[in-house]
Parts: structure tokens; C-alpha cells; sequence
């Protein structure tokens, strides 16, 4: 029947059923506020409170409503609240799931915005208060509106509490296994029986109003005999007795009941083994009025209005004839509800008697009730809530003000009502009408009454005369039944006759809602609202976050012998004292696989010093560090950034000596402290602690160091990839109001959606992104327009190295986070509401056919929603680009990175790093040489000082963390290049130091090839290669040194010998005189090398490429004499065959154009016989005997040949043998 009930209700209405609080002019009048209509209605500027009326004639079943703006203009309504009721100063707001009251507008003028309401209602009267409108391009208030409902018969019956209906069941006997009851009601008390019945066997069922709180008692039987108690107590809803229609709906099949108010919904199995209920001849509607008969409750009969008694279909009221009006109360309630809201009314000047009484409800601490100001500056009187109490303060002038408290636990939502009475020396103060206990002060002060009362807050004037004045918040909350002087305040004729004033109410309503009925707060959270918030309290839940959504940590806690601290003097930065950590329990491996598999771990980490430093902040070496899970020292203390080298107070600004990184590095003569936890946890667990600056006259140090604390098992985190513009689609994601996301990724692309579900029309959405390079954004429409929180990170994302994402949205806010950076948050305005109901699949990725949205190229992993795990690697599809594990291009790529160069994943694609090689070219595949003429020589510069004995010291405690400050490594070198001379003999490489110890590679005379070393007074002398190698070939020679092994290759020729290390210089190619060099070396150094060289790369450094490809402005090279680039006929790699879709350089299939002359130079040798070389034009690169031309050239024998050039950026080679008949090649 609901699907039905969706006629239009307004369209067909007359011009006497719109009544709006102004207009903007005639053309602007509340019956043009028809959807569709060609106007609409807009206020007049000057209204404060505006709002639109419409009589809908009837009462009707309302379902949902739809906003437009004022045709075609800037005018329309962003956000709106919703009042309904039966008559036209009698309103309810609408209240959606979460306790909001605020309704999402329009974006536009056109485009209808509908909003289905969660609950269906029934009123005969509607008014929309604005809220926010468009303001850009003069826009203001605008509207058009829809209503749909469908015709409701109202059928109601007054109830004063000495009355009651009882319903005789048909035959006098009620045995059903199925059940619907259905009431309606509106009250103003707090308790009520509303429906009771019950069976000689137990059965029973009760429906009663307890503490503003529905409670139903069902039972299906009870059992002496076998200790059956069969009654189950159900309770729903909060603060019913707000004289406002409630909706409430009983069904039961069998054992299972569903429990319904407004649109909250409690079920339950009923105890016991019954299916059936057994009631006795009739049902008691709205009391019992036999209170003789055994076994009835003990509670009052309702007083209110009954609407609509359904049992079983039967109409209670209908079927009795009862057609009775519904008499509303005499007293309109008003709802404070503004930032500044009050209430100014009038009062009777100068009487020595003051009687004040009101009523009023909140759910806040704080806030201003009622203030006056005495005539003839007497002093004032200001009633407050503090703390769940009232506070009466009495200000006289020149004595020390009175202050008392009466009342407990008044902000708890009920209506409490507030009696004061005054006159002079007398004050007394009654709460909820107990009279026999009122709170009374005498005291010396005099009353004349003023004559203006304030309620609820203080009006903003510069007025000194009567002012009101007070330190206490406006009143949040509502107010009814005002007295002044014994005489009712009719708010009506006050304010139409303009004897007082307000500001930010709501006349006729009590806008209160419970926020906290049904529980926001999940996992049994404690829930402590305000008027327009509330509070999650979490403790013992084991969970954490703004609704107790998130899952707490579980920790996993790994105890040490460093527990107690190290006391440190004596230490120096040559002879450091080192502290070795020694977990319990647990080997190192252990430990260290804790760390590896744990999602989180940290370590505190406290340096207390007394003129002691720690990193010799801003420029200096440090002179403690820590040493980590690899061996690796790390210059960066509890509470900084990994690699940071800085301690704690830096990040936070918080340094005693801003000039300086740590409190400690300010070397004062006392003591101080740097202190935090260590969290990054690719570093941890400390195995060390190094101190190196406490051997100075009362320098000494106190390092205390925390157990390892890890949580979370990242073992069960699947991991994908992304290779092409696709997605994974899981089903629908439904998180009810709060969503909780996590994940890993990393990536090379700037930009890229990471996860998206939506609806059908788009209008409920979540989305996460990576907006830049450095913005990570969370987007989202669930209720009120499309807002984004978006994260600014102070480093680049698209690093390919993982980050993990946080993400969090309920009804108070959106936040995101990325690794250890602070969270982003958007708080929502308490009227906010959270709808997500998604209708489309989640889906992780981006389809291509969105072009709006930038697909995701990268890897994922561990991807949580709501604290449940996605199988991301049960999606894994090759042919789709969704790899299993994170691989992308690199890891089977068609033509590999050449020469050890660094693949760079782009996942899609990749490129290759050519830094830390001697080659060039986008596979790092081109050589670079260089051809030196006689005399010619080329040096490349290390180091421009001796290393000193710090740096050895560092060096030996982490060989690996300071290779770069050294320049070298003292474990390991390789050392490469190729070459090509007919000349003999020359000093190919020459390795120099500060002191006569050198390496050095030595083509001799002969041809052969030598390696020398001296160390000290003593020289090496190995022979690389016992072949004359001066043949004008190309020759590739590799050494490679680990420790004192030393393994070298000339082409095919394999040595392994045994050497010291040396300390480097300079690199010199056909070296000049450096220092003393050894006179076997300069007898091999004259002429010098005539030829070529090329891919020279000693470990990092490659002199040629500095040179000839220079990255900085003054490269440490120096040359003398002629060198020029050449790529020296080295080897060139043969590519593969490169399939088109895979080919980064391919354009299109179809037809294909050459250059129509190609200058290329072909070099060949052949077998036992002469061949003229060519020298010419080709057109489609093909090599006939009709092409040669020429003289002839004698060469060596050999049926190999090669040849290599560039076309339009591209690499050919050419390679083969020529026939003896030169009829092909």
C-alpha cells in the first residue's frame, strides 16, 4: 500500500492553501510555489525567519517531498527543515535517522531534489523553513515543492486518565499464532498504559508508556511446573511524551516479534517453547478501569490522544463509533534552537512580589533560563542551568552576589518544571512541583520587578539601561507554560501586539530529538548528547573512534635488558660507548619478524643529557644514533620523521634553542631531554644505541629505551596490481551510517581513483582518490551535497613506495590520513544527517569508460571496509591488468633494462634509471666512449680531502649508512669498461690516493693485459690477459673486489686473486701525473692510450657520461688534450622482437614511411678474399650486390660483421656474413 501512496498533493491546490511569513513582491507569492510553475515563492529580504505554509485541506499519509528553485534565477534553497502537524500553530519537525532535522536542498534551479522520508507521517499541514540558499550571483531563498502522500482516515479518541476502551474479542477467545497491532499516539505525560491484555496460562501482552519510553511486555505462556518464564520486556524510543504524533506497529509470527516507533525497530524471540498467545475475552485500550481484577499493572491510564487502534485489522475506535476531536494543548511549547536565540517579554513594573514559572527540556549542561533586571537599579535575577541544575544567582549593587542550587539531572531531556517566587528578604525556588520541599533563602535584599523578562538568552544591544547581562551560553532546548506574575504569557498576542521580541525560534514546536535513541555509538559505546551533538564514550569496549567503530589494538609487547636505562660518561665520537639491546624471550630473528609482519609498531626512545649533544644540529656530524632492525644507524630521535636528523621538539617547535635541532644540542649545563616514540616501523626494533659526547668535564648522559609495542598482523594483507585502466568490482558496499577504510597502495602516477560506490543517479556516493601528486581526497555526497576532506601531504605520494590511507565517515565527521601524518578531518554542523545507501557495486580501480576520473596504476593491498578484508588477489585477471602481487612491467618486461640499470615501475609502462651506469639511451642501452688522441687524457675527481678518522669510525660501525659521505666503499668495487687501440703500450685506468697507494690497469707492450695494486711498499701485479688485445677490437674487461677476492674478466678469461683495499682519489683515464706515480707505471704511460674507451663506470662514477652528459653545472672532470665522444664500435644489444601493443614507441598499424635517403657506413670482414666497402644511399635498408661501390679495402679475416646507426631516434643494427658470391646478405 506505501508503494502506492505517492500522489502529488500540492499541484492541485488553490491560491488560499500557500501562506508564507513575506514575500519579495507579488511576482514572488507562496501559491507560485508549485513545482514546475514558471515563479516561485522567495521572502522578502528584511524576513529574518522566513517560511512557507501549505493547508493540504485534509490529513494525509506524506512519503516524500521535491524541492525546486525559482525558474530560471540563482534563487534556490541549499538546506531545509520540515514541519508538519494537524493544525496551523501546532507543529512536529521532521527528524531523520540520526536525530537531524536538516533536509538536503537544491544545486541548482532546475533539477528536482527529492527527498523519501524514512518513516511515513501524517498531517494536514506542512511548513518548510529555509535554512541555507544559494548566495552567488545575487542569488536568495527560491522555491518550488511537491509533496506525495496518499488520503488517510483519522479516527482518534481523547483520553483523560480516568477512562479506558475494552475491546471484546470475536468469540471471546483470542488464540492466534500471527499478530499486527497498530496505535497512534501524542502526550505530554510520561507514563501510560496504552494496550493490555492477558490469559489464564501467563500469556500476556502489554503496551505502556514508562519514563517517556515505549516498553512491551510479551509472553506466550509461563510454566510453574517446569520453571518457564515466558514474559519478554521490550523498550523503544526516548522522550515520546513531547505531544507530537508517534507511529507504533506490533508484529509477531510465532516466537519472533518486531517492535516499531516512528521508523525504529527493535526484534526479538519471546521466551519460552510457545508459538501461540492465549488472551482472555478482551484487550484494555488506553487503561484498565476494573482495577479489582488480579494481575494488572500498577501504572497510571494514558492522557493524550489515541488515533487509529488497530488490532488484527479491527479498528478499535472506528468499529465503537467513537469519533471524538483531539483537544490540543492551550500552551504552544517553543523550541530555542539559534546560536543567539532568545525570548524578550514584558512584565509588571515595580511590585514588591515576583512569580515566575515556566517549563522547559534540553539535553545541555549549560545555558541562560530566565534573566531581569530590578526597577530602581536593585539588582537583578538570573536563573541558569550549570551542570544539570538550576543556579539562582541575585546580583545587588555594592554587596557580594547570592548564589544557590536546586534540582539534579535536569538536562534529561524530560520537561522539568521551574517555580520561583520572590519578595523582599525572601527567595524560594520549587523544581517539579514538590512542594513540600522548596529551596528557600533569606537574605537582605530588596524586590521591585522590572519590566521585561528574558528567556533563554540575552539579546545583542549596547542599550545599558535594563540591559540583560550574563556569562552563561544561550538556552538550547524549549520552553512551554510561561508565567509572569501569576498571568499566562500568550506568545501570539505579545508578539502581534509587539510587546516583546525573539529571535532564532520556533513558536508552536518543541524541536527536541533524543540523538541518542537508537544508539549511534556501536559495540555497547556509551552515548552523552547536547542539543545538537552527541559524545561516544568507548572505554572497556575494546573499540575506539567517534562511534566506537574502529577496532582497538590488540598489542603484542616484546620487554628487554634496557629497560631500566643506560647511564653514559667517558664516551667520545672516536670510542663511543655502544649499547647493545638484548630482547627477552625472543631471539633477534624473532624480534625482527614481529616487526616485519606487525601492521604497527614503536619504540619510546628517551635521550636525557646534561651537556651532552646528539646530532650537532643544523650542519654537524652526529654524535649519537641508534642502530636499527638492518644494521643501519638512523640520525632521527623519538617523535621526528624517519631520516629526518632531527629529534622530536623540532617537528613540534618546542626546541629549548630554536637554532638547533634538539633540546640537547644547546649544550647547557643542565639537564634536559629529547624524547618520543620511534614509529617507523621498517627500522625497528633498536638493536643499538651509540653515544659519543659525554667525555667532557660533567658531560654525561641517560638513554632509556621502551619495550617494543607492535599491533595488527599484516600476513593476511593480499596484494594486487594495476597495470591497465581497469577495476575489481565486489558487491554492494552497505556501512549503515558509518563507514571505517583502510588500505596500502603505491604508485608512479600522479593521479588515480583507489575505490568508488555510488547509486543509480550518483547521488549518494563515496569516493577515494589521488587528486596530485601530494592531495589524497576523500569525496563523498551522503546527505547533504557533494563535500570532500582532502589531505595535503608535505611529501609526494606517487613515490612507488607503500602508504597506508585511513578513512572515516558518520554523522559528525569525515576524516582521512595517510601513514603518520595528522588526520584531515570536516566536521558536520550538529543537523547533519549520513544516508548511505548504495545501489551499484563497489568498485576498487576506475571503469575506462568513466573519462572523467584518472584510473589507478599501481599496487594495493590489505584493503579493509568496515573492518572486513577484501580478497583483492581472488580478482587477480592478467588479461584484464590486475596482477596478483605487486609486479608490474618491470618484472617480464619485453626489453629489459641493459647494462644494470634500475627499472622504474609506471605499472602500465616502465622507464629505465641510466644514473648509476656508464650508458645512456632509454634502455640504458647506448654506450658513451670517447676517442683520445695522442697526449690526450681524462681525470674524474672522488674526493678533494683524506678521509678523516671520524669517518672511519662511522664507517666501521655501518659500513653501509655512510658509503655516500665517504665517496667509496672499503668492502667492495667493481670496476668496467671497454676499449679499442692498435697502439702499445698506455695506462688504460689509473685509481690514485692522498698517499702512493693506487690500482691500475696497464695494456703493455706486447699487447697483453696487466692490473697493478700497491699497498704500502709492496706492489701487485696480476696478468688479466695473455692475448694481444691491441688488434683494434673491442675489448670489454670487468673487476670486481669483495673484501680482499678480487674476480676479473676479459671477455671470455676468468682470474680470482687475492688484495687489500685502498683508499680513492682519482679515476684517471690515460692518467698524467698525479702525486708520485711508480715508475713502472709512467714507463707504460708514453705516448698514452690512442684509441678508444668506453662504458667506464667505477662503482657509482662514470667519468665518460659525467663528461659528455654532465647533470650538474662544474662535473669534477678534467680533461687535457683532445677527447671526443665516440661509441668506439662497442658491442651494441640486439633487441628482440617487440610486439606492437607492447612497442612504446609504436604509433599505428597501416602503412609506413622510410626516409627516402639513409646514410649509413658498413664495416665487414670476410674469409680469404677482398670486398669493397659501401658507402651509399638505400632505400628500404635493403643490401644488394648492386649497391656496392667504392675502392677496395683490405681486411683481416673474419666472416663476421656488424654495423649500427640512428633513424628518427631509433637504434638499427645490422649483423651477418657475406657470401663469396656478394650476391646477398
Amino acid at each position: 500500500v506505501l508503494d502506492e501512496c505517492v500522489d502529488p498533493l500540492v499541484s492541485s491546490l488553490y491560491a488560499n492553501s500557500f501562506l508564507a511569513s513575506s514575500r519579495y513582491n507579488f511576482l514572488y507569492s507562496a501559491n507560485f510555489a508549485k513545482l514546475y510553475g514558471y515563479s516561485g515563492w522567495s521572502p522578502s529580504p528584511r524576513d529574518r525567519q522566513p517560511w512557507l505554509q501549505i493547508d493540504l485541506k485534509r490529513k494525509y499519509r506524506i512519503q516524500a517531498i521535491a524541492t525546486q528553485g525559482t525558474f530560471n534565477s540563482y534563487d534556490w534553497v541549499t538546506k531545509y527543515t520540515l514541519l508538519y502537524g494537524d493544525r496551523p500553530d501546532s507543529w512536529t519537525p521532521y527528524v531523520m535517522k540520526g536525530g537531524n532535522s536538516t533536509m538536503p536542498g537544491n544545486w541548482n534551479y532546475h533539477q528536482v531534489k527529492r527527498n523519501v522520508f524514512h518513516y511515513a507521517f501524517t498531517a494536514k499541514h506542512i511548513r518548510l523553513l529555509p535554512l541555507g540558499w544559494n548566495t552567488e550571483n545575487g542569488g536568495k531563498i527560491g522555491v518550488r515543492l511537491e509533496v506525495f502522500g496518499c488520503a488517510y482516515d483519522s479516527y482518534v479518541m481523547q483520553m483523560n486518565g480516568d477512562d479506558s476502551v475494552a475491546f471484546m474479542f470475536p468469540g471471546k477467545r483470542f488464540r492466534t499464532l500471527q499478530d499486527h497491532f497498530a496505535v497512534n499516539f501524542k502526550t505530554l505525560e510520561q507514563d501510560g498504559l496504552l494496550l493490555h491484555s492477558e490469559g489464564v496460562q501467563g500469556d500476556i501482552l502489554s503496551l505502556e508508556l514508562r519514563k517517556g519510553r515505549l516498553v512491551l511486555t510479551i509472553g506466550l505462556g509461563s510454566s510453574t511446573v517446569n520453571q518457564v518464564d515466558g514474559r519478554t520486556t521490550m523498550t523503544v524510543g526516548n522522550i515520546l511524551d513531547d505531544q507530537h504524533w508517534h507511529y507504533v506497529t506490533i508484529k509477531r509470527y510465532g516466537r519472533q516479534v518486531n517492535f516499531t516507533v516512528d521508523a525504529h525497530t527493535e526484534t526479538a524471540i519471546s521466551k519460552g517453547d510457545f508459538t501461540y498467545i492465549d488472551l482472555d475475552t478482551q484487550m484494555y485500550v488506553g487503561g484498565v478501569i476494573e482495577p479489582n481484577v488480579p494481575h494488572l499493572p500498577e501504572v497510571p491510564n494514558f492522557r493524550g490522544c489515541l488515533e487509529n487502534v488497530f488490532i488484527n485489522g479491527i479498528n478499535v475506535i472506528n468499529m465503537k463509533k467513537m469519533h471524538y476531536a483531539c483537544r490540543d494543548i492551550l500552551w504552544k511549547p517553543m523550541t530555542f534552537a539559534g546560536p543567539n536565540n532568545y525570548l524578550q517579554v514584558p512584565g509588571f513594573f515595580r511590585k514588591p512580589r515576583m512569580f515566575v514559572k515556566f517549563k522547559f527540556r534540553s539535553w545541555d549542561y549549560t545555558g541562560l533560563l530566565m534573566f531581569t533586571r530590578f526597577a530602581d537599579d536593585l539588582g537583578a535575577l538570573e536563573l541558569g542551568l550549570s551542570e544539570g541544575q538550576v543556579n539562582v544567582t541575585l546580583f545587588q549593587p555594592g554587596k557580594k552576589k547570592l548564589q544557590f542550587a536546586a534540582g539534579y539531572r535536569l538536562n534529561d531531556g524530560f520537561w522539568h518544571t521551574v517555580d520561583v517566587a520572590a519578595r523582599d528578604n525572601l527567595l524560594s525556588i520549587t523544581i517539579d512541583e514538590e512542594e513540600g520541599s522548596p529551596l528557600k533563602i533569606t537574605n537582605p535584599f530588596t524586590v521591585r520587578t522590572g519590566d521585561r523578562y528574558f528567556f533563554g538568552g540575552c539579546p545583542k544591544t549596547n542599550n545599558t539601561i535594563r540591559k540583560c547581562e550574563t556569562k552563561l551560553n544561550h538556552f538550547h532546548g524549549c520552553m512551554q507554560q510561561i508565567f509572569i506574575d501569576n498571568e499566562p504569557v500568550d506568545i501570539d498576542i505579545i508578539l502581534q501586539r509587539r510587546w516583546g521580541r525573539y529571535a532564532e525560534l520556533l513558536l508552536g514546536t518543541c524541536g527536541i530529538t533524543d540523538r541518542c535513541t537508537p544508539n549511534p555509538c556501536e559495540h555497547e559505546g556509551r552515548c552523552i548528547q547536547s542539543w545538537d551533538d552527541f559524545i561516544c564514550l568507548c572505554e572497556n569496549t575494546g573499540y575506539k573512534g567517534e562511534v566506537c567503530h574502529m577496532s582497538d589494538k590488540a598489542w603484542t609487547i616484546v620487554m628487554h635488558d634496557r629497560i631500566d636505562g643506560i647511564k653514559v660518561t667517558g664516551s667520545t665520537v672516536d670510542r663511543p660507548y655502544i649499547g647493545d639491546v638484548n630482547y627477552w624471550n625472543a631471539s633477534w630473528d624473532d624480534v625482527t619478524a614481529l616487526a616485519n609482519t606487525s601492521m604497527y609498531c614503536e619504540q619510546w626512545i628517551d635521550y636525557s643529557c646534561y651537556k651532552s649533544r646528539i646530532l650537532n644540529t643544523p650542519n654537524g656530524r652526529p654524535y649519537s644514533f641508534w642502530i636499527g632492525r638492518n644494521n643501519e644507524s638512523h640520525e632521527y630521535w623519538g617523535g621526528a620523521f624517519p631520516e629526518s636528523g632531527k629529534c622530536g621538539c623540532a617537528i613540534n617547535q618546542t626546541c629549548t634553542d630554536a637554532r638547533f635541532h634538539c633540546n640537547c644540542d644547546a649544550d647547557y649545563r643542565q639537564w634536559y631531554s629529547d624524547k618520543g616514540y620511534l614509529m617507523w616501523k621498517d627500522h625497528l626494533p633498536v638493536r643499538k644505541v651509540v653515544v659519543g659526547d659525554t667525555n667532557r668535564t660533567g658531560s654525561k648522559a641517560h638513554i632509556s629505551l621502551g619495550p617494543l609495542r607492535c599491533h595488527g598482523d599484516r600476513s593476511i594483507w593480499n596484494t594486487i596490481s594495476f597495470t591497465k585502466p581497469t577495476y575489481i568490482e565486489f558487491p554492494t558496499f552497505r556501512p549503515g551510517s558509518t563507514v571505517d577504510i583502510s588500505f596500502h597502495f603505491k604508485t608512479y602516477r600522479p593521479h588515480g581513483v583507489f575505490l568508488e560506490n555510488s547509486d543509480d543517479w550518483l547521488r549518494n556516493f563515496i569516493r577515494i582518490e589521488l587528486n596530485t601528486t601530494q592531495n589524497l581526497v576523500f569525496i563523498f555526497m551522503v546527505g547533504d551535497g557533494i563535500l570532500n576532506v582532502t589531505l595535503r601531504s608535505p611529501v609526494p605520494l606517487n613515490d612507488n613506495e607503500w602508504h597506508f590511507v585511513q578513512a572515516e565517515l558518520n554523522v559528525k565527521l569525515a576524516r582521512i590520513k595517510v601513514d603518520y601524518q595528522p588526520w584531515a578531518v570536516r566536521r558536520f554542523p550538529g543537523q547533519t544527517f549520513v544516508t548511505m545507501e548504495f545501489t551499484h557495486p563497489l568498485l576498487v580501480g576506475t571503469s575506462p569508460a568513466n573519462r572523467t576520473l584518472w584510473p589507478f596504476l599501481g599496487c594495493l593491498r590489505g584493503l579493509r571496509m568496515n573492518g572486513v578484508t577484501l580478497d583483492l588477489e581472488g580478482k587477480a585477471n592478467e588479461e584484464q591488468g590486475i596482477r596478483r602481487n605487486c609486479t608490474g612491467q618491470c618484472l617480464n618486461a619485453t626489453i629489459p633494462c641493459r647494462n644494470a640499470a634500475q627499472c622504474i615501475e609506471g605499472y602500465a609502462a616502465y622507464t629505465c634509471d641510466c644514473g648509476n651506469t656508464a650508458f645512456d639511451g632509454f634502455y640504458c642501452h647506448k654506450d658513451i666512449g670517447a676517442y683520445f688522441e695522442i697526449g690526450s687524457w681524462l681525470r674524474y675527481n672522488i674526493r678533494k680531502k683524506p678521509t678523516t678518522n671520524e669517518e672511519w669510525w662511522a664507517n666501521w660501525l655501518d659500513p653501509h649508512y655512510h658509503n655516500f659521505s665517504l665517496g667509496y666503499n672499503d668492502t667492495s668495487d667493481e670496476i668496467e669498461f671497454s676499449f679499442s687501440t692498435f697502439q702499445t703500450p698506455a695506462v688504460l685506468l689509473y685509481i690514485s690516493s692522498f698517499v702512493q697507494d693506487y690500482m691500475a690497469v696497464i695494456l703493455k707492450k706486447d699487447g697483453t693485459l696487466d692490473m697493478r695494486y700497491r699497498l704500502g711498499l709492496i706492489t701487485h701485479k696480476y696478468q688479466l690477459s695473455f692475448r694481444n688485445l691491441a688488434d683494434g677490437y673491442p675489448h670489454y674487461v670487468n673487476i670486481t673486489r669483495h673484501n680482499r677476492t678480487i674476480r676479473t674478466q676479459v671477455l671470455w678469461e676468468l682470474v680470482a686473486v687475492d688484495v687489500h683495499t685502498v683508499t680513492p682519489l682519482s679515476l684517471s683515464l690515460t692518467p698524467s701525473e698525479v702525486g708520485d706515480i711508480d715508475y713502472e707505471i709512467q714507463r707504460h704511460n708514453s705516448p698514452g692510450l690512442v684509441g678508444c674507451i668506453s662504458g667506464v663506470r667505477y662503482n657509482i662514477y662514470a667519468p665518460l657520461k659525467t663528461l659528455f652528459r654532465p647533470n650538474e653545472t662544474e662535473p669534477p672532470v678534467t680533461v687535457q688534450g683532445f677527447v671526443s665522444e665516440s661509441n668506439c664500435g662497442a658491442f651494441p644489444p640486439v633487441h628482440g622482437y617487440v610486439p606492437w601493443e607492447a612497442d612504446h614507441w609504436f604509433t599505428s598499424i597501416g602503412e609506413t614511411t622510410y626516409p627516402r635517403s639513409l646514410q649509413y657506413m658498413l664495416q665487414f670482414n670476410v674469409l680469404d678474399t677482398s670486398v669493397q666497402g659501401c658507402y651509399g644511399n638505400a632505400e628500404h635498408l635493403s643490401l644488394t650486390s648492386d649497391v656496392w661501390a667504392g675502392p677496395a679495402v683490405p681486411l683481416p679475416t673474419s666472416s663476421s660483421y656488424w654495423t649500427s646507426f640512428e633513424m628518427d631516434g631509433c637504434l638499427i643494427t645490422i649483423c651477418g656474413c657475406i657470401r663469396n658470391d656478394t650476391s646477398g646478405l
